[in-house]
């Protein structure tokens, strides 16, 4: 089960809070999985990529949309790789039309949404569980945060906001964290050579 892209939370039907994930970190796991014969389910948000051959695609929106589809399949997955940019909070009023331009200042109150990862973590059974940390700063001290807290197997961080990693470029810099203490750094690569490399290291904890 491998999730991919941003999620997008509706402030009207016009607008909407969300991230500049493109999917193509996901969508390159997916595919991984699926070419070492792995029978793959692929929950994406919004993304301009298009769906990749032999792998079932659930297409979500939101995070609660990402959130019903996750938890639909967890429990026959043996790995579990989320890899979506799954906003933190959403509008808690989604206005039923379009806001109309008025006074000069507005407001906008925002509501936690579902923890997905971390709820994933508090249910798993015999799954191999992977998060992704895409930090600014201090990605190892968030990295080992996230990984102890959410009950993480294996967290891949990388620092975003650079054109050669992180969200939109075809290539990424990632830091593997492994719930033993232990860190690999990898160098720069393409997106499908740093999943098949998540993946090794993944099976090698199987």
């Amino acid at each position: 089960l491998v999730t991919a892209g941003p999620t997008r939370e509706p402030i009207d039907p016009v607008r909407y809070i969300s991230n500049p994930s493109s999917g193509k970190m996901g969508y390159s796991v997916a595919k991984a999985a699926a070419a070492r014969g792995a029978e793959v389910i692929l929950v994406a948000g919004p993304t301009n990529l298009v769906n990749p051959d032999g792998i079932k695609t659930i297409k979500v929106r939101t995070a609660a949309e990402m959130a019903d589809a996750v938890f639909t399949h967890a429990d026959t997955a043996d790995i579990i790789i989320k890899v979506a940019a799954v906003s933190d909070y959403r509008p808690a009023d989604v206005s039923e039309h379009k806001i109309k331009k008025g006074q000069s200042h507005m407001e906008l109150s925002l509501e936690k949404t579902t923890d997905i990862l971390a709820e994933l973590g508090r249910r798993k059974k015999h799954q191999v569980l992977v998060g992704f940390a895409a930090e600014t700063k201090d990605l190892d001290k968030y990295a080992a945060q996230k990984l102890k807290e959410k009950n993480l197997e294996i967290i891949a961080g990388n620092i975003v906001g650079k054109d050669t990693s992180g969200f939109e470029a075809d290539t990424n810099k990632i830091n593997l964290y492994f719930k033993d203490g232990h860190k690999e750094e990898l160098p720069l690569m393409d997106k499908d050579a740093a999943a098949h490399i998540l993946l090794d290291r993944i099976l090698g904890l199987i």
